[in-house]
């Protein structure tokens, strides 16, 4: 069982940054956000703490959030580089106004859910998917997991099959959390 936490609102997240494997800040709302989840999470967990672990992308924002999760949950908590962000490699932190003034026609035919995978030394899609199965593939215990909007979405897509246009369109919540289990996906907010 995987429980799968996105971590709480940035200030780059209201700024419209995309932020990849740059790092800022969580807002006021991202820390009641994270407060928010770690309390879904305390009930839902109730009494069966022992058996999970957690982890955590060692990114800022996940690691504060995750810091906010423990003050409810006392779970060792370790950092995996799996669970980072998808780059959008040297567009990390830009906008997208701003990847469209210094990269003219560079996002010409995306859309709201593809654009990130036009950058010329970003991630790909396919090695992000690659990335969350390795990830998924070595799970051996009920973990709690906290990632990233686009990563948790692939994450998500690959465990349960679809395709590169579903995973991409999944929601991306910061106040709530994803049940993975027994091929399932549930949406856990209260």
């Amino acid at each position: 069982m995987i429980y799968l936490l996105r971590h709480g609102e940035t200030v780059w997240n209201t700024l419209g940054r995309f932020q990849g494997q740059k790092d800022s800040p969580l807002t006021t709302q991202g820390i009641e956000q994270a407060d928010f989840v770690a309390e879904v999470l305390h009930c839902e967990l109730a009494g069966d703490l022992r058996s999970f672990e957690m982890q955590v992308s060692p990114l800022g924002r996940t690691r504060e959030t995750a810091c906010r999760v423990q003050r409810l949950l006392p779970l060792v908590s370790t950092e995996d580089a799996r669970l980072m962000e998808v780059t959008v490699g040297s567009w990390d932190g830009m906008t997208k106004f701003e990847i469209e003034a210094e990269y003219p026609g560079a996002l010409q035919g995306s859309d709201i859910f593809n654009w990130y995978f036009k950058s010329p030394d970003g991630e790909s899609f396919e090695d992000a998917c690659d990335r969350a199965k390795a990830w998924l593939t070595r799970v051996q215990r009920p973990t709690v997991a906290i990632s990233h909007g686009l990563f948790g979405r692939i994450m998500r897509g690959v465990y349960a099959g679809l395709s590169k246009r579903e995973m991409l369109e999944l929601p991306v919540p910061q106040d709530g959390l994803y049940r993975l289990h027994e091929g399932e996906i549930s949406y856990i907010d209260g």
